[in-house]
């Protein structure tokens, strides 16, 4: 079993937007003409052998790239082969609370996702608040990006220390990190092991990339802490794993690494 835990279905508008220029440079990919159909992210995933993955709204001071029901259509569509994760617009409290209630109650979702560098705020931020309580009352883990920003927006609110103050004030939220904290690893490897519901996920390195010390992490104390996931399109779920047997990891490690921690965090089982 392979648990992929963050990918994304695109939409032409979020494939368009130009914060993701610098991405497109990296990966020498051109814009398609047309929506792309979901059938090429199920293939994706079938050519790495992933059998679930947890596949992200977007939404952002713009207005939704990836919007809560089309990633529903998506999930309805899949057989059983991806799972929600929602997102929502932090300006509106009330209603960002309610539409976690909506995609935890009648969508089904499994998780929330906010980007902090989407909105330029960290997530100590107030605005985040309303969202930490609603995920708490719906028991779902709230998602969010650490480290270093790809897109052309800034960084900084990516340092995975603002979630100190949050794991603090709500130590009944599940909390998983994705992109692992770089720069700033070792700073999501300090939370992580603090905090009980801190989780860090591999999303958008390959195995072949991972600091040293998120390794060492995974193969010691960390093993019940980190999750895999690709991050796709940005990297095709095969390519990121890549490298993986090298890791020197055993066989209650990976397996834990690559579907039993996701099981649990998102309580897939």
């Amino acid at each position: 079993m392979i648990i992929d835990a963050w990918i994304q279905h695109p939409t032409l508008r979020m494939l368009g937007d130009p914060m993701f220029d610098s991405l497109r440079r990296w990966t020498k990919g051109q814009l398609p003409a047309e929506e792309p159909p979901l059938s090429s992210t199920l293939a994706a995933m079938q050519a790495a052998g992933i059998d679930r993955a947890l596949i992200s709204a977007w939404i952002g001071p713009h207005g939704a790239l990836i919007s809560n029901d089309e990633v529903a259509g998506f999930v309805a569509q899949s057989d059983g082969r991806l799972v929600g994760v929602g997102s929502v617009d932090i300006r509106r409290p009330m209603a960002a609370m309610r539409e976690v209630r909506r995609c935890v109650q009648t969508l089904g979702f499994k998780g929330i996702r906010v980007l902090p560098w989407l909105w330029e705020v960290p997530p100590s931020d107030r605005r985040f608040y309303p969202v930490y309580a609603a995920c708490c009352e719906a028991g779902v883990p709230f998602c969010t990006q650490i480290g270093h920003t790809g897109p052309l927006m800034p960084s900084e609110v990516g340092r995975p220390i603002y979630l100190d103050q949050v794991a603090i004030d709500f130590p009944e939220l599940t909390i998983v990190g994705g992109h692992i904290g770089y720069p700033w690893t070792d700073e999501a490897i300090a939370l992580a092991t603090k905090h009980e519901r801190v989780f860090i996920d591999t999303s958008a390195y390959t195995a072949q990339r991972y600091p040293a010390a998120l390794v060492e992490y995974l193969r010691g104390h960390g093993r019940h802490k980190v999750l895999w996931g690709s991050n796709y399109p940005m990297i095709p779920p095969a390519k990121s794993l890549e490298g993986l047997s090298a890791l020197g990891l055993d066989n209650e490690t990976t397996a834990l690494f690559l579907a039993g921690n996701a099981t649990r965090v998102y309580n897939l089982g």
